[in-house]
């Protein structure tokens, strides 16, 4: 019983080296084999930002393909601060603000702590809007992707 135990124990052992020497000499970066998105730069190395994208000249509210999805930005945003102190966002999408602007009112979800509490200002976790929604740009993705929007949000999907 007790040469059952190390001999498995040696066996186990082997193994692991082995399958450690394989991924050190398939993969001198150590990084297990995955591709990154990021192109042939390893991690280590500071590379050139990729271009940015050429925000959508489309100016009317975009349709979501998922229940929840956070409503993407139909406009540019560079240069809008948000920060602890603004947040270039609510000069025209709070409650007081929206139909002076003709922007789209945030959500009241946005109002609400993390205990469902309306609050009378946006809540701190929602205060900074970039951390789910984002603006539409004209780019290509950047894995293949088969996702299908939700068939009841499709536009005519009831006729």
């Amino acid at each position: 019983m007790k040469h059952k135990i190390i001999f498995t124990s040696l066996f186990s052992t082997a193994i692991l080296m082995a399958s450690t020497w394989a991924t050190a000499n398939d993969n001198p970066g150590g990084i297990g084999g995955v591709h990154s998105l990021r192109g042939d730069a390893e991690l280590e190395q500071t590379r050139p930002a990729d271009p940015l994208k050429k925000v959508s000249r489309q100016v009317s509210k975009l349709d979501n393909n998922f229940v929840g999805q956070p409503p993407m930005i139909p406009h540019h945003i560079r240069n809008y601060e948000i920060s602890m102190n603004a947040n270039k966002c609510l000069s025209c999408h709070s409650w007081k603000q929206a139909k002076e602007s003709g922007a789209v009112k945030i959500s009241v979800t946005h109002y609400q702590n993390r205990s469902d509490q309306i609050l009378s200002d946006v809540s701190p976790r929602r205060y900074f809007c970039v951390q789910c929604h984002v603006p539409q740009v004209d780019a290509k993705p950047l894995i293949k992707n088969d996702f299908k929007e939700v068939e009841s949000l499709r536009p005519n999907s009831n006729d």
